[in-house]
Protein backbone atom coordinates (compact mmCIF):
# COMPACT_ATOMS: atom_id res chain seq x y z
CA UNK A 1 0.00 0.00 0.00
CA UNK A 2 0.93 3.67 -0.29
CA UNK A 3 -0.21 6.03 2.45
CA UNK A 4 -0.48 9.75 1.76
CA UNK A 5 -1.74 12.79 3.63
CA UNK A 6 -5.27 13.87 2.70
CA UNK A 7 -4.62 17.54 2.00
CA UNK A 8 -7.47 19.89 2.90
CA UNK A 9 -7.50 22.34 0.01
CA UNK A 10 -8.74 22.78 -3.54
CA UNK A 11 -8.40 19.87 -6.00
CA UNK A 12 -6.58 20.74 -9.22
CA UNK A 13 -5.76 19.00 -12.48
CA UNK A 14 -2.60 20.10 -14.37
CA UNK A 15 -2.24 19.19 -18.05
CA UNK A 16 1.27 18.98 -19.54
CA UNK A 17 2.18 18.60 -23.21
CA UNK A 18 5.85 18.06 -24.14
CA UNK A 19 6.89 19.13 -20.65
CA UNK A 20 4.98 22.44 -20.66
CA UNK A 21 1.99 23.33 -18.47
CA UNK A 22 -0.89 24.01 -20.89
CA UNK A 23 -4.00 24.03 -18.69
CA UNK A 24 -5.11 23.95 -15.05
CA UNK A 25 -8.68 23.10 -14.06
CA UNK A 26 -10.34 22.82 -10.65
CA UNK A 27 -12.41 19.74 -9.85
CA UNK A 28 -15.51 21.92 -9.36
CA UNK A 29 -18.70 19.95 -8.77
CA UNK A 30 -17.30 16.74 -10.25
CA UNK A 31 -18.66 17.51 -13.71
CA UNK A 32 -17.51 21.05 -14.44
CA UNK A 33 -14.61 23.01 -12.99
CA UNK A 34 -12.94 26.40 -13.48
CA UNK A 35 -10.09 27.04 -15.90
CA UNK A 36 -7.48 28.77 -13.69
CA UNK A 37 -4.25 28.37 -15.68
CA UNK A 38 -3.00 31.96 -15.32
CA UNK A 39 -3.48 31.95 -11.56
CA UNK A 40 -1.90 28.52 -11.13
CA UNK A 41 1.22 29.75 -12.95
CA UNK A 42 1.84 32.09 -9.99
CA UNK A 43 2.29 29.16 -7.56
CA UNK A 44 6.01 28.61 -7.16
CA UNK A 45 5.78 24.88 -6.41
CA UNK A 46 4.01 24.15 -9.71
CA UNK A 47 6.57 23.77 -12.56
CA UNK A 48 5.81 25.58 -15.80
CA UNK A 49 8.49 23.54 -17.62
CA UNK A 50 9.45 20.06 -16.47
CA UNK A 51 12.97 18.88 -15.66
CA UNK A 52 14.68 15.96 -17.37
CA UNK A 53 13.47 14.12 -20.49
CA UNK A 54 11.81 10.88 -19.33
CA UNK A 55 8.31 12.28 -18.68
CA UNK A 56 5.28 11.32 -20.86
CA UNK A 57 4.56 13.57 -23.84
CA UNK A 58 0.94 14.19 -22.75
CA UNK A 59 -0.31 13.62 -19.20
CA UNK A 60 -2.19 15.09 -16.25
CA UNK A 61 -1.02 15.55 -12.66
CA UNK A 62 -3.69 15.88 -10.00
CA UNK A 63 -3.20 17.36 -6.61
CA UNK A 64 -4.38 19.83 -4.01
CA UNK A 65 -3.75 23.54 -3.69
CA UNK A 66 -3.43 24.63 -0.07
CA UNK A 67 -2.85 27.84 1.84
CA UNK A 68 -0.27 27.45 4.64
CA UNK A 69 -1.38 28.51 8.13
CA UNK A 70 1.05 31.44 8.26
CA UNK A 71 -0.29 32.87 4.99
CA UNK A 72 -3.89 32.28 6.09
CA UNK A 73 -3.38 34.28 9.28
CA UNK A 74 -1.63 37.07 7.38
CA UNK A 75 -4.42 37.21 4.76
CA UNK A 76 -7.18 37.41 7.37
CA UNK A 77 -5.41 40.21 9.23
CA UNK A 78 -5.24 42.15 5.95
CA UNK A 79 -8.96 41.53 5.26
CA UNK A 80 -10.00 42.63 8.72
CA UNK A 81 -7.83 45.73 8.35
CA UNK A 82 -9.84 46.89 5.31
CA UNK A 83 -13.20 45.90 6.76
CA UNK A 84 -13.76 42.66 4.84
CA UNK A 85 -14.98 39.41 6.39
CA UNK A 86 -12.12 37.03 7.22
CA UNK A 87 -12.07 33.64 5.51
CA UNK A 88 -13.55 30.82 7.61
CA UNK A 89 -10.67 28.41 6.99
CA UNK A 90 -7.58 27.93 4.79
CA UNK A 91 -9.52 25.76 2.31
CA UNK A 92 -12.01 28.57 1.55
CA UNK A 93 -9.16 31.03 1.33
CA UNK A 94 -7.26 28.83 -1.14
CA UNK A 95 -10.38 28.45 -3.29
CA UNK A 96 -11.10 32.18 -3.28
CA UNK A 97 -7.49 33.04 -4.03
CA UNK A 98 -7.30 30.71 -7.02
CA UNK A 99 -10.44 32.21 -8.58
CA UNK A 100 -9.37 35.85 -8.38
CA UNK A 101 -9.60 37.69 -11.69
CA UNK A 102 -6.20 39.30 -11.30
CA UNK A 103 -3.37 36.75 -11.26
CA UNK A 104 -1.09 39.36 -9.66
CA UNK A 105 -3.38 39.30 -6.62
CA UNK A 106 -3.27 35.49 -6.57
CA UNK A 107 0.53 35.64 -6.57
CA UNK A 108 0.44 37.71 -3.37
CA UNK A 109 -1.41 34.91 -1.53
CA UNK A 110 1.61 32.52 -1.59
CA UNK A 111 -0.40 29.39 -2.29
CA UNK A 112 1.25 25.97 -2.19
CA UNK A 113 0.54 22.75 -4.08
CA UNK A 114 1.08 19.04 -3.47
CA UNK A 115 0.65 16.55 -6.35
CA UNK A 116 -0.39 12.96 -5.75
CA UNK A 117 -1.70 11.33 -8.92
CA UNK A 118 -0.22 10.80 -12.40
CA UNK A 119 -2.66 10.07 -15.27
CA UNK A 120 -1.66 9.33 -18.85
CA UNK A 121 -1.28 6.74 -21.59
CA UNK A 122 1.66 4.35 -21.89
CA UNK A 123 3.24 5.11 -18.50
CA UNK A 124 5.68 2.24 -17.98
CA UNK A 125 6.06 2.67 -14.20
CA UNK A 126 3.79 0.08 -12.54
CA UNK A 127 4.20 1.25 -8.94
CA UNK A 128 2.22 4.27 -7.73
CA UNK A 129 4.94 5.00 -5.20
CA UNK A 130 7.60 5.00 -7.92
CA UNK A 131 5.38 7.26 -10.06
CA UNK A 132 5.40 9.80 -7.24
CA UNK A 133 9.20 9.64 -7.12
CA UNK A 134 9.42 10.03 -10.90
CA UNK A 135 7.10 13.04 -10.78
CA UNK A 136 9.30 14.57 -8.08
CA UNK A 137 12.32 14.21 -10.40
CA UNK A 138 10.40 16.18 -13.08
CA UNK A 139 9.93 19.08 -10.63
CA UNK A 140 6.61 18.31 -8.93
CA UNK A 141 6.16 18.66 -5.18
CA UNK A 142 4.80 15.20 -4.36
CA UNK A 143 5.59 15.61 -0.70
CA UNK A 144 8.01 13.91 1.65
CA UNK A 145 5.09 12.46 3.60
CA UNK A 146 4.03 9.54 1.34
CA UNK A 147 5.08 6.15 2.65
CA UNK A 148 5.03 2.63 1.20
CA UNK A 149 3.57 0.09 3.65
CA UNK A 150 3.92 -3.68 3.31
CA UNK A 151 0.80 -4.56 5.33
CA UNK A 152 -2.19 -3.14 7.22
CA UNK A 153 -0.19 -3.02 10.45
CA UNK A 154 2.20 -0.51 8.88
CA UNK A 155 -0.78 1.40 7.45
CA UNK A 156 -2.28 1.75 10.94
CA UNK A 157 1.08 2.87 12.34
CA UNK A 158 1.18 5.64 9.71
CA UNK A 159 -2.41 6.67 10.49
CA UNK A 160 -1.85 6.75 14.25
CA UNK A 161 1.33 8.80 13.85
CA UNK A 162 -0.35 11.54 11.81
CA UNK A 163 -3.49 11.53 13.94
CA UNK A 164 -1.23 12.87 16.72
CA UNK A 165 1.21 14.92 14.64
CA UNK A 166 -1.12 16.58 12.08
CA UNK A 167 -1.29 19.84 14.03
CA UNK A 168 2.48 20.22 13.65
CA UNK A 169 2.12 20.52 9.87
CA UNK A 170 2.21 24.01 8.30
CA UNK A 171 -1.03 23.24 6.40
CA UNK A 172 -4.33 21.42 7.04
CA UNK A 173 -5.03 17.74 6.48
CA UNK A 174 -8.25 15.93 7.35
CA UNK A 175 -7.20 12.30 7.03
CA UNK A 176 -5.05 9.74 5.27
CA UNK A 177 -5.47 8.24 1.78
CA UNK A 178 -4.48 4.59 1.35
CA UNK A 179 -3.88 3.31 -2.22
CA UNK A 180 -2.96 -0.05 -3.69
CA UNK A 181 0.59 0.42 -4.96
CA UNK A 182 0.47 -1.86 -8.02
CA UNK A 183 -1.20 0.13 -10.81
CA UNK A 184 -1.87 -3.09 -12.76
CA UNK A 185 -4.39 -4.08 -10.09
CA UNK A 186 -6.42 -0.86 -10.39
CA UNK A 187 -8.38 -2.01 -13.45
CA UNK A 188 -9.06 -5.37 -11.82
CA UNK A 189 -10.38 -3.73 -8.65
CA UNK A 190 -12.41 -1.20 -10.64
CA UNK A 191 -14.75 1.48 -9.32
CA UNK A 192 -17.94 1.85 -7.33
CA UNK A 193 -20.46 4.42 -8.56
CA UNK A 194 -18.55 7.19 -6.78
CA UNK A 195 -14.99 6.12 -6.07
CA UNK A 196 -12.17 3.69 -6.93
CA UNK A 197 -11.91 0.40 -5.06
CA UNK A 198 -8.10 0.67 -5.06
CA UNK A 199 -8.08 3.75 -2.82
CA UNK A 200 -9.81 4.67 0.40
CA UNK A 201 -9.76 7.70 2.70
CA UNK A 202 -9.40 7.41 6.46
CA UNK A 203 -10.95 10.51 8.08
CA UNK A 204 -9.61 11.60 11.45
CA UNK A 205 -11.98 11.64 14.39
CA UNK A 206 -13.26 15.16 14.99
CA UNK A 207 -11.31 17.01 17.66
CA UNK A 208 -13.39 18.06 20.68
CA UNK A 209 -12.85 20.90 23.16
CA UNK A 210 -14.83 22.29 26.08
CA UNK A 211 -15.47 26.03 26.34
CA UNK A 212 -18.04 28.44 27.74
CA UNK A 213 -21.17 29.57 25.87
CA UNK A 214 -21.28 33.36 26.24
CA UNK A 215 -24.37 34.21 24.19
CA UNK A 216 -26.57 33.12 21.30
CA UNK A 217 -27.42 35.29 18.30
CA UNK A 218 -29.65 34.49 15.33
CA UNK A 219 -28.88 34.63 11.62
CA UNK A 220 -31.51 34.99 8.88
CA UNK A 221 -30.93 33.05 5.65
CA UNK A 222 -32.15 33.85 2.13
CA UNK A 223 -35.25 31.67 2.59
CA UNK A 224 -35.97 33.27 5.97
CA UNK A 225 -34.65 30.29 7.94
CA UNK A 226 -33.51 31.32 11.43
CA UNK A 227 -30.22 29.74 12.53
CA UNK A 228 -29.04 30.11 16.15
CA UNK A 229 -25.30 30.69 16.44
CA UNK A 230 -23.40 30.20 19.69
CA UNK A 231 -20.80 32.80 20.69
CA UNK A 232 -18.05 31.05 22.64
CA UNK A 233 -15.04 31.78 24.76
CA UNK A 234 -12.26 31.44 22.15
CA UNK A 235 -10.79 27.93 21.97
CA UNK A 236 -8.21 26.23 19.72
CA UNK A 237 -9.78 23.50 17.59
CA UNK A 238 -8.21 21.74 14.62
CA UNK A 239 -5.47 24.33 14.30
CA UNK A 240 -7.81 27.35 14.23
CA UNK A 241 -9.35 29.66 16.83
CA UNK A 242 -13.08 28.98 17.25
CA UNK A 243 -15.35 31.69 18.64
CA UNK A 244 -18.68 30.63 17.11
CA UNK A 245 -20.51 27.36 16.53
CA UNK A 246 -23.78 26.28 14.96
CA UNK A 247 -26.75 25.25 17.09
CA UNK A 248 -28.83 24.35 13.99
CA UNK A 249 -32.40 24.94 15.27
CA UNK A 250 -34.73 25.11 18.29
CA UNK A 251 -35.05 21.31 18.49
CA UNK A 252 -31.28 20.87 18.85
CA UNK A 253 -31.11 23.51 21.61
CA UNK A 254 -33.96 21.76 23.43
CA UNK A 255 -32.52 18.27 22.95
CA UNK A 256 -29.07 19.26 24.23
CA UNK A 257 -30.64 21.55 26.89
CA UNK A 258 -28.09 24.24 26.06
CA UNK A 259 -28.25 27.25 28.40
CA UNK A 260 -26.40 30.57 28.50
CA UNK A 261 -23.27 30.30 30.61
CA UNK A 262 -22.96 26.53 30.10
CA UNK A 263 -19.64 24.86 29.38
CA UNK A 264 -20.20 23.05 26.08
CA UNK A 265 -18.35 20.47 24.01
CA UNK A 266 -17.45 21.69 20.53
CA UNK A 267 -16.39 19.65 17.49
CA UNK A 268 -15.65 20.53 13.90
CA UNK A 269 -18.22 18.81 11.72
CA UNK A 270 -16.39 17.43 8.70
CA UNK A 271 -13.31 19.31 9.98
CA UNK A 272 -14.84 22.58 8.76
CA UNK A 273 -17.87 23.95 10.62
CA UNK A 274 -17.73 23.94 14.44
CA UNK A 275 -20.84 22.59 16.18
CA UNK A 276 -21.93 22.08 19.78
CA UNK A 277 -22.39 18.38 20.55
CA UNK A 278 -23.04 18.36 24.29
CA UNK A 279 -23.03 20.14 27.65
CA UNK A 280 -20.74 19.54 30.64
CA UNK A 281 -23.47 19.40 33.30
CA UNK A 282 -20.89 19.14 36.09
CA UNK A 283 -19.98 22.81 35.47
CA UNK A 284 -23.56 24.15 35.12
CA UNK A 285 -24.48 27.00 37.47
CA UNK A 286 -27.44 26.45 39.80
CA UNK A 287 -28.95 29.73 38.61
CA UNK A 288 -29.06 28.70 34.92
CA UNK A 289 -32.39 28.98 33.12
CA UNK A 290 -33.87 27.07 30.19
CA UNK A 291 -33.14 28.98 26.97
CA UNK A 292 -36.17 30.42 25.14
CA UNK A 293 -36.06 30.61 21.34
CA UNK A 294 -36.93 34.00 19.85
CA UNK A 295 -40.46 34.63 18.51
CA UNK A 296 -39.72 37.57 16.16
CA UNK A 297 -37.22 38.10 13.34
CA UNK A 298 -34.05 39.71 14.73
CA UNK A 299 -33.70 41.80 11.54
CA UNK A 300 -37.20 43.05 10.67
CA UNK A 301 -39.30 42.19 13.74
CA UNK A 302 -41.82 40.02 11.86
CA UNK A 303 -43.40 37.19 13.91
CA UNK A 304 -41.65 33.91 13.11
CA UNK A 305 -43.55 30.89 11.80
CA UNK A 306 -42.90 27.17 12.01
CA UNK A 307 -44.59 24.87 9.53
CA UNK A 308 -45.89 21.51 10.66
CA UNK A 309 -43.25 18.83 10.22
CA UNK A 310 -40.34 21.30 9.98
CA UNK A 311 -37.54 21.61 12.52
CA UNK A 312 -36.81 25.30 12.03
CA UNK A 313 -38.51 28.66 12.38
CA UNK A 314 -38.44 31.15 9.54
CA UNK A 315 -39.32 34.77 8.85
CA UNK A 316 -42.17 35.02 6.29
CA UNK A 317 -41.25 38.62 5.35
CA UNK A 318 -39.27 37.50 2.30
CA UNK A 319 -39.63 40.68 0.23
CA UNK A 320 -38.49 43.35 2.70
CA UNK A 321 -36.35 41.56 5.33
CA UNK A 322 -32.81 42.85 4.50
CA UNK A 323 -30.75 39.64 4.96
CA UNK A 324 -33.32 37.70 2.91
CA UNK A 325 -33.07 40.19 0.05
CA UNK A 326 -29.26 40.09 0.15
CA UNK A 327 -29.35 36.31 0.37
CA UNK A 328 -31.61 36.07 -2.69
CA UNK A 329 -29.29 38.39 -4.61
CA UNK A 330 -26.24 36.30 -3.66
CA UNK A 331 -28.06 33.10 -4.63
CA UNK A 332 -29.11 34.61 -7.98
CA UNK A 333 -25.53 35.43 -9.00
CA UNK A 334 -24.06 32.13 -7.74
CA UNK A 335 -22.27 29.70 -10.01
CA UNK A 336 -25.04 27.09 -10.28
CA UNK A 337 -27.62 29.81 -10.87
CA UNK A 338 -26.79 32.78 -13.14
CA UNK A 339 -23.00 32.50 -12.65
CA UNK A 340 -22.35 36.26 -12.57
CA UNK A 341 -18.80 35.82 -11.34
CA UNK A 342 -17.81 39.49 -11.41
CA UNK A 343 -20.17 40.11 -8.53
CA UNK A 344 -19.81 38.58 -5.09
CA UNK A 345 -21.11 38.83 -1.55
CA UNK A 346 -19.16 42.01 -0.78
CA UNK A 347 -20.18 43.83 -3.97
CA UNK A 348 -23.83 42.78 -3.58
CA UNK A 349 -23.86 44.12 -0.03
CA UNK A 350 -22.29 47.37 -1.20
CA UNK A 351 -24.91 47.83 -3.95
CA UNK A 352 -27.75 46.93 -1.58
CA UNK A 353 -26.55 49.25 1.19
CA UNK A 354 -26.31 52.09 -1.33
CA UNK A 355 -29.93 51.58 -2.41
CA UNK A 356 -29.11 50.32 -5.93
CA UNK A 357 -30.68 46.89 -5.45
CA UNK A 358 -34.03 45.94 -3.93
CA UNK A 359 -34.84 42.81 -5.95
CA UNK A 360 -32.94 40.47 -8.26
CA UNK A 361 -34.51 42.24 -11.25
CA UNK A 362 -32.77 45.49 -10.29
CA UNK A 363 -29.43 43.95 -11.26
CA UNK A 364 -30.30 44.46 -14.94
CA UNK A 365 -31.08 48.15 -14.37
CA UNK A 366 -27.53 48.89 -13.19
CA UNK A 367 -25.75 51.45 -15.35
CA UNK A 368 -22.14 52.54 -15.51
CA UNK A 369 -22.75 56.09 -14.25
CA UNK A 370 -24.81 54.78 -11.34
CA UNK A 371 -22.14 52.63 -9.78
CA UNK A 372 -18.78 54.01 -10.88
CA UNK A 373 -16.88 55.19 -7.79
CA UNK A 374 -19.69 53.95 -5.54
CA UNK A 375 -18.17 54.02 -2.06
CA UNK A 376 -18.39 52.07 1.14
CA UNK A 377 -17.09 53.77 4.27
CA UNK A 378 -15.26 51.49 6.67
CA UNK A 379 -15.01 52.85 10.20
CA UNK A 380 -11.88 51.85 12.01
CA UNK A 381 -10.64 53.35 15.24
CA UNK A 382 -11.44 56.89 16.40
CA UNK A 383 -12.26 59.04 13.37
CA UNK A 384 -9.95 57.25 10.95
CA UNK A 385 -11.80 56.00 7.87
CA UNK A 386 -11.13 53.97 4.76
CA UNK A 387 -13.15 53.89 1.56
CA UNK A 388 -13.87 51.04 -0.81
CA UNK A 389 -15.12 52.02 -4.25
CA UNK A 390 -16.05 50.54 -7.62
CA UNK A 391 -13.34 51.33 -10.16
CA UNK A 392 -13.86 51.51 -13.93
CA UNK A 393 -12.59 48.00 -14.71
CA UNK A 394 -14.75 46.46 -11.95
CA UNK A 395 -17.87 48.19 -13.27
CA UNK A 396 -17.14 47.10 -16.85
CA UNK A 397 -16.68 43.48 -15.73
CA UNK A 398 -19.96 43.54 -13.79
CA UNK A 399 -21.96 44.92 -16.71
CA UNK A 400 -20.38 42.45 -19.14
CA UNK A 401 -21.14 39.53 -16.81
CA UNK A 402 -24.76 40.65 -16.46
CA UNK A 403 -25.10 40.81 -20.24
CA UNK A 404 -23.54 37.36 -20.62
CA UNK A 405 -25.96 35.90 -18.05
CA UNK A 406 -28.86 36.56 -20.42
CA UNK A 407 -27.85 33.41 -22.31
CA UNK A 408 -28.25 31.15 -19.24
CA UNK A 409 -30.91 28.47 -19.83
CA UNK A 410 -34.40 28.44 -18.33
CA UNK A 411 -33.59 25.63 -15.86
CA UNK A 412 -30.93 27.71 -14.12
CA UNK A 413 -32.96 30.92 -14.32
CA UNK A 414 -35.80 29.14 -12.52
CA UNK A 415 -33.38 27.87 -9.86
CA UNK A 416 -31.95 31.40 -9.55
CA UNK A 417 -35.36 32.84 -8.59
CA UNK A 418 -34.80 31.29 -5.16
CA UNK A 419 -38.22 29.69 -4.68
CA UNK A 420 -38.24 27.90 -1.34
CA UNK A 421 -37.57 24.13 -1.65
CA UNK A 422 -36.90 24.41 -5.42
CA UNK A 423 -33.32 23.22 -5.73
CA UNK A 424 -31.18 22.76 -8.81
CA UNK A 425 -32.60 19.33 -9.74
CA UNK A 426 -36.22 20.27 -9.08
CA UNK A 427 -35.86 23.42 -11.17
CA UNK A 428 -34.56 21.32 -14.07
CA UNK A 429 -37.50 18.89 -13.79
CA UNK A 430 -40.04 21.74 -13.63
CA UNK A 431 -38.50 23.59 -16.57
CA UNK A 432 -38.52 20.52 -18.78
CA UNK A 433 -42.05 19.53 -17.77
CA UNK A 434 -43.70 22.94 -18.26
CA UNK A 435 -41.27 24.21 -20.95
CA UNK A 436 -41.85 27.91 -20.12
CA UNK A 437 -42.52 30.17 -17.14
CA UNK A 438 -46.09 31.00 -18.18
CA UNK A 439 -47.13 27.35 -18.07
CA UNK A 440 -45.52 27.00 -14.65
CA UNK A 441 -47.23 30.09 -13.25
CA UNK A 442 -50.61 28.88 -14.58
CA UNK A 443 -50.20 25.36 -13.15
CA UNK A 444 -52.45 24.28 -10.29
CA UNK A 445 -51.39 21.95 -7.49
CA UNK A 446 -52.55 18.84 -9.33
CA UNK A 447 -50.45 19.74 -12.38
CA UNK A 448 -47.40 20.43 -10.21
CA UNK A 449 -47.70 17.08 -8.44
CA UNK A 450 -47.52 15.32 -11.81
CA UNK A 451 -43.85 16.32 -12.03
CA UNK A 452 -41.44 13.66 -10.78
CA UNK A 453 -39.99 14.42 -7.33
CA UNK A 454 -42.42 17.31 -6.72
CA UNK A 455 -44.39 16.65 -3.54
CA UNK A 456 -46.90 18.58 -1.48
CA UNK A 457 -44.32 20.82 0.20
CA UNK A 458 -42.64 21.90 -3.05
CA UNK A 459 -45.96 22.35 -4.86
CA UNK A 460 -47.35 24.54 -2.06
CA UNK A 461 -44.18 26.65 -2.07
CA UNK A 462 -44.36 27.23 -5.85
CA UNK A 463 -48.06 28.19 -5.62
CA UNK A 464 -47.33 30.58 -2.73
CA UNK A 465 -44.44 32.19 -4.62
CA UNK A 466 -46.40 32.91 -7.80
CA UNK A 467 -49.51 33.98 -5.88
CA UNK A 468 -47.69 37.22 -5.05
CA UNK A 469 -48.05 39.90 -7.68
CA UNK A 470 -44.64 41.33 -6.75
CA UNK A 471 -42.98 38.05 -7.76
CA UNK A 472 -44.79 37.98 -11.09
CA UNK A 473 -43.57 41.54 -11.68
CA UNK A 474 -39.98 40.45 -10.97
CA UNK A 475 -40.32 37.64 -13.52
CA UNK A 476 -41.76 40.04 -16.11
CA UNK A 477 -39.00 42.56 -15.50
CA UNK A 478 -36.35 39.84 -15.92
CA UNK A 479 -38.05 38.66 -19.09
CA UNK A 480 -37.97 42.17 -20.55
CA UNK A 481 -34.28 42.38 -19.60
CA UNK A 482 -33.69 39.42 -21.91
CA UNK A 483 -33.43 36.41 -19.58
CA UNK A 484 -34.46 32.96 -20.83
CA UNK A 485 -37.87 31.83 -19.58
CA UNK A 486 -38.51 28.93 -21.90
CA UNK A 487 -36.70 25.77 -22.89
CA UNK A 488 -34.63 26.31 -26.00
CA UNK A 489 -35.81 24.09 -28.85
CA UNK A 490 -33.35 21.66 -30.40
CA UNK A 491 -31.69 22.68 -33.63
CA UNK A 492 -32.92 21.33 -36.95
CA UNK A 493 -29.76 19.26 -37.34
CA UNK A 494 -30.79 17.00 -34.46
CA UNK A 495 -32.16 13.65 -35.65
CA UNK A 496 -35.59 12.45 -34.60
CA UNK A 497 -33.85 9.53 -32.93
CA UNK A 498 -32.60 12.00 -30.33
CA UNK A 499 -36.12 12.17 -28.94
CA UNK A 500 -36.48 8.41 -28.62
CA UNK A 501 -36.73 8.59 -24.81
CA UNK A 502 -39.21 11.47 -24.75
CA UNK A 503 -41.95 11.11 -22.09
CA UNK A 504 -40.12 8.25 -20.35
CA UNK A 505 -38.91 8.27 -16.75
CA UNK A 506 -35.76 6.39 -15.65
CA UNK A 507 -34.04 5.21 -12.51
CA UNK A 508 -30.30 4.49 -12.89
CA UNK A 509 -28.87 1.87 -10.51
CA UNK A 510 -25.62 -0.09 -10.29
CA UNK A 511 -22.22 0.46 -11.90
CA UNK A 512 -21.51 0.97 -15.61
CA UNK A 513 -18.63 1.30 -18.04
CA UNK A 514 -19.20 5.06 -17.72
CA UNK A 515 -20.11 7.01 -14.59
CA UNK A 516 -23.72 7.25 -13.45
CA UNK A 517 -23.71 10.96 -14.24
CA UNK A 518 -22.73 10.18 -17.84
CA UNK A 519 -25.53 7.61 -18.13
CA UNK A 520 -28.04 10.10 -16.73
CA UNK A 521 -26.80 12.76 -19.14
CA UNK A 522 -27.45 10.35 -22.04
CA UNK A 523 -31.01 9.81 -20.82
CA UNK A 524 -31.63 13.55 -20.68
CA UNK A 525 -29.87 14.10 -24.02
CA UNK A 526 -32.35 11.74 -25.68
CA UNK A 527 -35.42 13.33 -24.08
CA UNK A 528 -35.89 11.16 -20.97
CA UNK A 529 -36.22 12.18 -17.33
CA UNK A 530 -34.18 10.92 -14.39
CA UNK A 531 -35.59 10.23 -10.95
CA UNK A 532 -33.96 8.79 -7.85
CA UNK A 533 -36.69 6.40 -6.66
CA UNK A 534 -38.95 3.81 -8.31
CA UNK A 535 -42.66 4.57 -8.46
CA UNK A 536 -45.67 3.79 -10.62
CA UNK A 537 -44.51 6.68 -12.85
CA UNK A 538 -41.18 4.96 -13.59
CA UNK A 539 -40.93 3.47 -17.10
CA UNK A 540 -37.47 1.90 -17.03
CA UNK A 541 -34.66 0.96 -14.68
CA UNK A 542 -31.23 1.15 -16.27
CA UNK A 543 -29.49 -1.66 -14.40
CA UNK A 544 -25.73 -1.90 -14.15
CA UNK A 545 -23.65 -4.37 -12.20
CA UNK A 546 -24.52 -4.81 -8.52
CA UNK A 547 -27.90 -3.09 -8.73
CA UNK A 548 -29.46 -2.99 -5.26
CA UNK A 549 -31.68 -6.01 -4.51
CA UNK A 550 -34.41 -3.77 -3.05
CA UNK A 551 -34.66 -1.83 -6.31
CA UNK A 552 -34.90 -5.10 -8.28
CA UNK A 553 -37.63 -6.36 -5.94
CA UNK A 554 -39.64 -3.13 -6.18
CA UNK A 555 -39.29 -3.05 -9.97
CA UNK A 556 -40.76 -6.55 -10.15
CA UNK A 557 -43.63 -5.61 -7.83
CA UNK A 558 -44.52 -2.53 -9.91
CA UNK A 559 -43.91 -4.15 -13.28
CA UNK A 560 -41.18 -1.67 -14.25
CA UNK A 561 -39.01 -2.71 -17.20
CA UNK A 562 -35.37 -3.43 -16.28
CA UNK A 563 -32.83 -3.09 -19.11
CA UNK A 564 -29.10 -3.65 -19.20
CA UNK A 565 -26.42 -1.22 -20.31
CA UNK A 566 -26.05 -3.11 -23.61
CA UNK A 567 -29.83 -2.96 -24.26
CA UNK A 568 -29.78 0.75 -23.43
CA UNK A 569 -27.18 1.51 -26.11
CA UNK A 570 -29.11 -0.62 -28.59
CA UNK A 571 -32.28 1.33 -27.77
CA UNK A 572 -30.45 4.57 -28.56
CA UNK A 573 -28.91 3.04 -31.69
CA UNK A 574 -25.46 3.82 -30.35
CA UNK A 575 -22.31 1.68 -30.62
CA UNK A 576 -22.27 -0.80 -27.75
CA UNK A 577 -19.73 0.24 -25.10
CA UNK A 578 -19.47 -3.22 -23.52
Amino acid sequence: YVCELKYDGLAIGLHYVDGVLTQAITRGDGVQGDEVTDNVKTIRTIPLHLQGTNYPSDFEMRGEIVLPHSEFEKLNLQREDIGEMPFANPRNAASGSLKLQDSKETAKRNLDCFLYFLIGENIAIESHYERLHAAASWGFQTGEYAQKCKDIKEVMTYINYWAKERNTLPFDIDGIVIKVDQVALWDTLGFTAKSPRWAIAYKFKAERQCTQLLSIHFQVGRTGAITPVANLEAVQLGGTTVKRASLHNADVIEKLDVRLGDFVFVEKGGEIIPKIVGVDLSQRANSSEVFSFISNCPECGTALVRQEGEAGYYCPNEDTCPPQIKGKLEHFISRKAMNIDSLGEGKIEMLFDNGKLHTIADLYDLQYNQIINLEKIINEEDEKQKKLSFKAKTVENILQALEKSKTVGFERVLFALGIRFVGETTAKLLARHFENIDNLIAADKEALLEVNEVGEKIADSILAYFSKESHKQIVEKLRKAGLQFEIQKRGEDINEADLILKSTTWVVSGTFTQSRDEMKALIERYGGKNTSSISTKTNYILAGEKMGPEKAKKAKELGVSVISEREFYEMLKLPTKI
